[in-house]
């Protein structure tokens, strides 16, 4: 399976979370967003969600805020390698 790479952005928020280690791994809603932030902690790593609130981020949010109006919840998530955790890549069977 074929990964397809996110375009990095170089400055803002999400330049400050990149140059301090973290990978942005998915924009997803919940109720999946709560259970991906759960599977990345149990697997030791930190994680850092940014809420889709409202459209001051810029860019075409359409889908985001038809998903608030429903009380929808939408997220960034973020990753990094946590400290004294153990990863997957770390396990023998990966």
């Amino acid at each position: 399976m074929a990964t397809i790479p996110l375009k990095l952005v170089k400055g803002g928020k999400e330049g400050d979370l990149l140059a301090q280690g973290w990978i942005k791994q998915t924009t997803i809603g919940e109720p999946r967003l709560s259970e991906i932030v759960e599977n990345y902690r149990q697997l030791g790593y930190e994680v850092h969600v940014i809420e889709h609130l409202d459209e001051s981020a810029g860019g075409c949010n359409t889908c985001f805020t038809a998903g608030a109006e429903m009380g929808q919840v939408y997220g960034d998530v973020y990753i990094r390698k946590g400290k004294g955790g153990k990863h997957a890549a770390d396990d023998e069977l990966f």
